[in-house]
């Protein structure tokens, strides 16, 4: 098959470096009851996560319900967080849409207002058409070759039913502007075989707090995970559990997370883990129309399960 690199419209002497490791948040979308961003609360959350030992963040990922969200807002949430982030914490774009031209716009504004990386899912709308390792390695190339900032692979194939092979990424991982991959179907095999193989420099992190601790074990740099926004300290406990070979304390805290964490990111999603954000101090509120608020029932399982995850 034929993968000759798209021709670039921006080429830098060489693209920049960056080294990302430990635990990021991908940061939920606060909206108010006009459904409108909540700069307020933006400020809030980010403000309350800038006391955790945290990584950086990630902003309109899935988790920020970036698909709800139109170009405007999305620009409009960079610059809050961005306002709002504390110095040192590394920023992370979600730039990712359907369209190389988009995707590189959204990716290139950002960068100018002090991004440092975009983390790009896979496309998926045709998915008969961009499911192949070819299609896959096109998109890519095309944004990385045109984006003024590193990109991250973001593969969460539950929700957009495409899966990028590891032989993908392995090949992507040769492009000097394409840094790392987000994986996060949980598959502990593929991201082991991910890590052996990619070019070295190339970093794997996970996306799955389910498997967090082993995914660490197994050569993974640090995770971009959901449930950190309700949970920051359990994560960033298992985080430094690992970097100090604590195996006991990590192996621990990802006992106690695994309920609470299973049930806002696989069985209730956005709106179960908005609702635990609300538990422990954070600003969850309202998911954005279609989705919506989980039910009583639903709220006193999560309020026993995160009974021992505040503060």
């Amino acid at each position: 098959m034929c993968l000759a690199a798209t021709a670039p419209f921006f080429l830098p002497d060489s693209f920049p470096m960056i080294k990302l490791q430990g635990i990021y948040p991908p940061i939920a979308t606060p909206f108010n009851h006009s459904g409108d961003l909540y700069k307020v609360k933006v400020q809030h959350n980010v403000e309350k996560l800038n006391r955790v030992n945290l990584s950086g963040y990630v902003v309109c990922g899935s988790t920020g319900e970036s698909v709800m969200l139109t170009a405007e807002e999305k620009l409009q949430m960079f610059e809050w967080v961005a306002q709002f982030a504390k110095p040192g914490k590394q920023l992370l774009c979600g730039t990712g849409v359907e369209s190389v031209r988009e995707t590189v716009s959204l990716t290139n504004k950002a960068a100018e207002m002090g991004y440092v990386a975009a983390m790009v899912r896979t496309p998926h709308y045709y998915k008969n058409l961009v499911s192949s390792v070819e299609a896959q390695v096109r998109y890519f190339r095309a944004v990385a070759d045109q984006s003024k900032i590193p990109v991250m692979i973001y593969n969460w194939p539950q929700a957009t039913g495409v899966d990028i092979a590891a032989e993908a990424v392995v090949m992507l991982s040769e492009h000097p502007n394409i840094v790392a991959i987000k994986e996060s179907s949980g598959n502990l095999e593929k991201l082991m075989r991910m890590i052996r193989e990619v070019k070295t420099g190339f970093q794997v992190l996970s996306g799955s707090a389910p498997t967090l601790y082993p995914s660490l074990k197994v050569g993974a740099v640090g995770a971009v995970l959901a449930f950190a926004n309700a949970a920051p300290y359990a994560c960033v406990t298992i985080w430094e559990a690992f970097r100090t070979r604590e195996e006991e304390a990590g192996m621990d805290w990802q006992s106690r997370i695994a309920n609470p964490a299973a049930l806002v990111t696989v069985k209730y999603g956005i709106p179960g883990l908005k609702y635990a954000m609300d538990l422990n101090g954070y600003y969850g509120g309202l998911p954005r129309l279609p989705l919506i608020p989980v039910s009583p029932e639903v709220r006193l399982e999560l309020e026993a399960a995160f009974d021992g995850m505040k503060g």
